[in-house]
C-alpha cells in the first residue's frame, strides 16, 4: 500500500535537479491530460468525494457507520458502489475492470489488477485468492496493458501465523499445516508468474509480521529471479531499517547469483506502528520524522537506480517531488524513460495528475486497480479514506487540481 506525503526535502539534490524542476514544474499541473478520461459527472463526483475525505470527523463517523451497515446487511451497497467504490475500484470482478484497463492503456498508462479482498480467516478463502492471482497472471500474459500481478501476504494466510514466525514463537501442528499451505501458494503463484513472464509485486504489511514475509519472498526470488526479476518485494521506506536490509540482500543476491525486484513506497500503517511500539514498549520501526522518511525513500531510490543491472524498480509514490527526483536521476544517468526496469505507480482514483502526465511523456506508469465484492473491499476503501485524511496536503492538492479542471471545462 502507498501512504502519500507532500513536500520533499533533501540535502543532496544537485543543481541539475533544481534546474529540472524550474523548467518542468508544470508537468503535473496539466489537468486536461490528468483528467482526460473523466466525464463531467465523474469529475464532479471526485471533487465531492475528496471534499468529504478532507473532513476528518466525517471520515471517522462515515467509516464506522459503513462498517455497521454492511455487517448487519443494510441495503447500502448500491450507494457505496455509485460513489466511493466506483471512484477507487475497477469493479466487483476482473471483467468489470477491462474497459478501464483498455482506456488507460490507450493514453499510455498500464494497469495492475489487485484482488483487494481482506480480512479472511479460512484456508479455502486463501486458496481462492491464490487461484485468483494465478488466473490474473495468466490473463496478463496476453495483455500488454497488464505487465504485473500483485497480492498481499495475508491474502494467502492468517496474520497470526505470519506474526508467530516473525516473533519466533512455536507453531501448533495446525499452524504448521497452514504455513506449509502458505509456502505452497507462494511457490505456485511465483512459478506461474515466471512461466508467463509477468512480474509479481508482493505488498508489505505490519512490521510484526513482515520478517516472515520477507524471508519467504527471498526464497521465491532466489528460485525464480535467476535470469531477470520476476518476484518483487516491497520496501516501506518509513521504516528506518529498510536501506540496510536492501543493501544486505543485494550482496546476498549477488553472491548467490539471482536478481532483485523492489517496489518502494513510504508505508501504509504509520499510526498503527507507532501506537503498538508505545503499547509494547519497544523502539518504533518508523523513522522519527517526515523528513527522515523522505530522506530514507530518496536514498533507497538512488541506491536502486545506481544498481539497476541487479535490481528492478517500481516507484510507488503519490509524491510529486519524489517523482521529479526519480526522473532527474534517470536523465542524469542516461536511463531511458521507457526502460522496462523502471516503473512508476499510483493508486486508481488518486494522483491522476502524476500518472497520466507521466504516461503522456513516455514513462512506464501503471495504476493499481483494486477490485472485488463491495463488502470485501470496504476495509481497503476505508483505509484509503483514512490515509488521505491523515496526510497533510494530499487531499488539498487533489481538490485544487479538480477545481482547476472544473474551471477549465466551465462546470
Amino acid at each position: 500500500m502507498f501512504v502519500i506525503y507532500s513536500k520533499f526535502k533533501s540535502n543532496y539534490i544537485c543543481t541539475l535537479y533544481f534546474t529540472f524542476c524550474m523548467t518542468s514544474n508544470t508537468i503535473f499541473d496539466n489537468t486536461e491530460t490528468a483528467f482526460q478520461l473523466k466525464s463531467d459527472s465523474e469529475l464532479e463526483r471526485a471533487y465531492f468525494l475528496f471534499k468529504m475525505i478532507s473532513m476528518e470527523p466525517l471520515v471517522k463517523i462515515g467509516s464506522a457507520v459503513t462498517k455497521f451497515a454492511l455487517n448487519v446487511n443494510l441495503p447500502v451497497e448500491g450507494l457505496i458502489r455509485s460513489t466511493v467504490f466506483d471512484h477507487f475500484c475497477g469493479g466487483v470482478n476482473e471483467t468489470d475492470c477491462m474497459t478501464t484497463v483498455e482506456k488507460l492503456f490507450d493514453v499510455g498508462v498500464s494497469s495492475v489488477l489487485d484482488f483487494s479482498v481482506e480480512g479472511k480467516e479460512e484456508d479455502a478463502q486463501f486458496e481462492a485468492t491464490a487461484n485468483k492471482v494465478i488466473e490474473l497472471t495468466k490473463l496478463s500474459k496476453n495483455m500488454e496493458s497488464m505487465p504485473f500481478s500483485v497480492f498481499k501476504p495475508t491474502g494467502f494466510g492468517r496474520f497470526k501465523v505470519w506474526q508467530k514466525i516473525t516473533e519466533n514463537e512455536p507453531l501448533t501442528d495446525a499452524e504448521k499445516v497452514y504455513w506449509q499451505n502458505i509456502e505452497n501458494r507462494y511457490d505456485r503463484v511465483s512459478k506461474v508468474a515466471h512461466d508467463c513472464g509477468i512480474r509479481l509485486l508482493i505488498d508489505a504489511e505490519e512490521s510484526w509480521m513482515q520478517d516472515a514475509a520477507d524471508e519467504l519472498c527471498e526464497t521465491m526470488m532466489e528460485k525464480y529471479n535467476q535470469e531477470r526479476p520476476i518476484v518483487f518485494n516491497t520496501l516501506q521506506c518509513y521504516r528506518w531499517d529498510r536501506l540496510e536490509y536492501l543493501k544486505n540482500l543485494h550482496q546476498k543476491a549477488k553472491t548467490k547469483g539471482y536478481k532483485l525486484g523492489f517496489k518502494i513506497v513510504r508505508g501504509a500503517y504509520l499510526e498503527k506502528e507507532n501506537e503498538r511500539a508505545i503499547e509494547k514498549g519497544y523502539k518504533s520501526p518508523i523513522c522519527e520524522s517526515k523528513k527522515a522518511t523522505d530522506d530514507n525513500f530518496n536514498e533507497i531510490l538512488k541506491y536502486i537506480l545506481n544498481n539497476l543491472n541487479d535490481i528492478e524498480l517500481f516507484v510507488g509514490t503519490h509524491n510529486e517531488s519524489s517523482t521529479y527526483l526519480a526522473m532527474d536521476i534517470m536523465t542524469e544517468k542516461g536511463i531511458s524513460k521507457s526502460d522496462d526496469r523502471v516503473w512508476f505507480g499510483q493508486l486508481f482514483g488518486m494522483s491522476d495528475h502524476i500518472s497520466f502526465n507521466l504516461g503522456a511523456i513516455g514513462y512506464n506508469v501503471a495504476k493499481y486497480i483494486p477490485f472485488g465484492p463491495v463488502k470485501d473491499v470496504m476495509p481497503y476503501l476505508i483505509r484509503r479514506a483514512e490515509e488521505n485524511t491523515s496526510v497533510a496536503g494530499q487531499t488539498s492538492r487533489e481538490l485544487t487540481l479538480l477545481k482547476k479542471e472544473k474551471e477549465r471545462r466551465k462546470l
